[in-house]
Parts: C-alpha cells; structure tokens; sequence
C-alpha cells in the first residue's frame, strides 16, 4: 500500500544547490581579495610615479635644467627695499687708468682757440684730462722654419739628420699655440670646430680639427703632474666638499666626481659611483667630508661627515607634496630648518658666538630629530623610508654645529660641478679614457687658478713649455704671495 511519501533525501538538490553557490561564493571572495591586493599595488604605483612626475629641482636632486615647463615658477624673494644695482659700501669696478710708463702711445690735444669768442690759445696744461682707449693690434702667427740639412760622411757614407733644438715640437703646433687651444676648449668650452674657428678668426692660424684633439693630448700631459700633486694636497687638507654627477665616456656610463677646498680642487672621471670611485679620488682622506646622502661616501667615518641641508630641505619640500601626515611633519621640519638657518647666518655674519649657536641649537636639534623619528610612523611609505635613512646619519647633520669651518651645505662643491655639467651638455662627454684625462685635467687647473686670482692661459703656456724643454712643470699648490694676493 502506497503511503504518498517520496522516495529518498528530498533535500539533496538543495544541499547540492548550496554547496555550489558556497562554492562559487568561496571563489568570489578570493578573487576580490586578489582584486583589492592588486588594487592596494596599484594605488600604490601610482602614487610613486604621480610623486616621480611631480619631482623637481626644489622637492629633490634633480637639477633645475630638468625641470619641466608645467613646473610652477619660484616664489619671489620678498621685496628688501633696497634699489637695484650696487649697493652702499660697495667697491665699484669702474675702468681705471693704467700708468703714463705702460702707454705704448701719448697723443696731446690742444684746443686752437677759444670757444666762447673765439680768441688763438697758446701755452701748457700743467694736469691735461687724461683719456685712454684701449685696443688690439692685428695679430698675425709667428710661424718658424727649420731647415734640417742631411749631410754625407764622407768616411762612412752615411747620412745624418740635424736634430730639432730642445723644446721645439716635433709637430706644427708650438706650446702656445697648444696652450691656446686648451684654453678654448677647456676654459670657455667651445667645440673643436668651434675652436678651430676662433684660432682661424682671432689669429690667422689654420688647424684641423683632428690637430685640435692632438693638442688636447699634449696639453694632458703637460698637466698630468701638477694635477697629481694638486689631488695629494687635496687629501691632505682638514676639510673637503666633495659632489658628483653623470657623464659619458664613449658609449659607456660615468660619473664626474669633484674635490673642492678653499684652494685647490680636483676632478675625477670614473666609470663606477660607488664607494671605490670615492676612494679612487679622495684615497686616504681623514678630514671633515661634506657630501649629500649618497651611500657611494658611507665609508667614511659618521662623525667625520656633514649632510648637506640644502638637499634636506628639498626631501621635506617632497614630503609636504605627498600630503597626509607626511605634509605636517615636511611643514614642521622645515619650520626648525628655517629657525636654523637663521642662527647660522647670525654666525657667519659674526653677530653670534659659536658657544652661543650651540646652546641655541641643542632644542632645534631635538625637535628635528623627533619628527624624524614621527616621520618613520607616518603611513607613507616613501617619506618613512627617507626619515630612516636620515637617521642612521643623524650625527652628521650637525657637524657643523660642532666645528668650526665646517658649512651645513654643499655649495662649494655644487658651484665648482656646474662648469663640468655645462661642459657635457656641449660635448655630450669622451671618447676615450685619455679625453677623460683632458677634462679632468683641465677642469681641476681653471677652477684652481680661478680660487686663487691666478691667470689660466699663462699657467697652461708655462705647463707647456715645460713639458717641451723637460723642466719641472709650473705648482697647482699656493704660495703664501698666492695666498696674500687672493686674500687682498
């Protein structure tokens, strides 16, 4: 007798049903999680290539010819109230009259008569005006021939060659010449066509440009020991800026390193930015290093280094753009730096006493410190990473502050690379290993002479007579006459 009941689990289908959608929905709830992680690293690329396009010459490293053009324009300095132009107090540097024993000509002038009524004058002005035009006479190559007779032993037969005198080159070019040369390309940086067109132009003097190169050379080697010994008296000095930037050799990439004290600095081009370039030319250096945060200088001694705070206060401008907590603590910590500033200048100025900057310095010191430390709290990842590595280097912050002499930038050695940064963008770097040579040589002579008031074109004709009669070779190291003058 049927009952009616079904047959079987009539739940079945439905727990088939459910375990199903469990199922799907199991593998929903983990494709959004993949979703929403990929998402977080999306969010997050973004906000590193948004922070990447928005960097610019005053929220990071980068130098300001990279700046695009949507980069918005400076802040004006507030106004000083000061006219333009030379100030009170400052020395003018009017033409002056060079002395009667130095003229190469006096022409006297006398008025024939009056020129109100017109009446003949006669006679001498006891202190006649003085006026002196200065010019340039034609110039035209002084140009040398030998004539080297073979003469026949009438013993042997042979033939004999007279020799060159002592100090006449082999080639076409006489050491001034080869001096000039470097001084175009070296000193104002002109291309060899370029220079090979002022020497045509300027003197008359007809060169290729492959003899313009030869020139170089020459002109390498003639300075190669006085730049060695400038390098060792670099080293040997208490303090040192020391700066870096990119450059070409051939189809390779290098750095340009530079070495810069009040009286010599020098310049290094190496294939490598780290730690073995800093050494190759700073070698056993044990002073007071002031550099940026670049990790090729870690080598050197924490407490024997000064961070330069220029590039700090673009790191926390970086910070203020990345909003959020990070823009409080940039703001912050650019409110101590600008509290700092201010003391140093007072400093400098000779307003404030070292003892005195020391004692005020002890609370900004620490207030920089905390928010550095808050910095590595802040949730954005970028400006805590910065802060941490501020940190490890925290001694060298204030170097400065402990030492006297020591600057809390590194201008000196930023100003000192410009001329090399304008020289690659012309010349696009080397060649070779001994192009590099040149530059580094001639680039270590012109700012040398120029921290020291002395002349560069006297200095590589000198080098180059030198170097053509065997003599020792003109000295990168100031005199204390050299010191005296400059100070003066």
């Amino acid at each position: 007798m049927e009952t009616g009941e079904p047959k079987g689990d009539i739940h079945a289908p439905c727990r088939e049903i459910i375990a199903a959608l469990r199922a799907e929905l199991k593998a929903l709830a983990t494709q959004f999680a993949s979703l929403e992680r990929r998402a977080a690293q999306q969010d997050k690329r973004i906000l590193e290539l948004e922070a990447r396009l928005n960097q610019n010459s005053r929220n990071s490293s980068r130098p300001p010819s990279s700046d695009p053009p949507s980069t918005p324009p400076r802040s004006p300095k507030p106004p000083t109230g000061r006219s333009p132009g030379g100030q009170p107090g400052h020395e003018g540097t009017t033409y002056k009259l060079v002395p009667v024993e130095q003229v190469d000509d006096v022409v006297p002038l006398k008025p024939e008569q009056c020129e109100d009524c017109g009446h003949r004058l006669t006679g001498e002005d006891p202190s006649p005006l003085r006026h002196q035009v200065t010019e340039i006479p034609p110039i035209h190559p002084q140009i040398i021939e030998y004539l080297l007779h073979r003469l026949i032993c009438p013993k042997c037969a042979h033939r004999t060659v007279a020799k060159l005198p002592r100090g006449v080159s082999p080639g076409m070019q006489g050491p001034a010449l080869q001096a000039m040369i470097a001084y175009l390309t070296g000193k104002l940086r002109l291309s060899k066509r370029a220079a090979r067109e002022a020497l045509e132009d300027l003197f008359d003097v007809r060169v290729s440009t492959g003899s313009i190169a030869s020139a170089e050379q020459s002109v390498s080697q003639a300075l190669a020991a006085p730049v060695e010994a400038a390098r060792d008296f670099v080293q040997a000095q208490p303090s040192i800026n020391a700066d870096e930037t990119g450059w070409r050799e051939g189809r390779k990439r290098a750095w340009l390193w530079a070495a810069v004290t009040p009286w010599v600095s020098v310049f290094l081009i190496h294939v490598h930015r780290g730690a073995d370039a800093a050494r190759a030319l700073l070698g056993t250096f044990a002073g007071y290093l002031t550099t940026d945060r670049w990790n090729g200088y870690n080598g050197w001694r924490v407490r024997r280094r000064q961070i330069c705070w220029s590039h700090l206060i673009r790191d926390f401008k970086g910070f203020i753009e990345r909003g959020a907590k990070a823009a409080r603590i940039g703001t912050e910590l650019l409110g101590e730096t600008k509290k700092m500033f201010a003391l140093w200048r007072r400093v400098r100025d000779r307003t404030l006493t070292r003892s005195s900057f020391q004692v005020y310095m002890s609370p900004i010191r620490q207030a920089i410190e905390a928010l550095l430390r808050k910095g590595t709290r802040c949730g954005e990842a970028k400006t805590e990473g910065m802060c941490e590595m501020i940190l490890k280097v925290a001694p060298a912050l204030w170097t400065f502050v402990r030492v006297e002499g020591i600057e809390p930038t590194n201008n000196a050695a930023e100003r000192a690379i410009r001329p090399a940064v304008l020289y690659r963008k012309g010349c696009f770097g080397t060649h070779s290993q001994e192009g590099s040579r040149f530059v580094e040589r001639i680039l270590t002579v012109t700012l040398t002479l120029r921290q020291q008031g002395r002349n560069v074109l006297d200095f590589l004709t000198q080098a180059c007579v030198a170097s053509a009669h065997g003599h020792r070779p003109p000295s990168l190291i100031p005199t204390r006459r050299v010191r005296a003058q400059a100070a003066a």
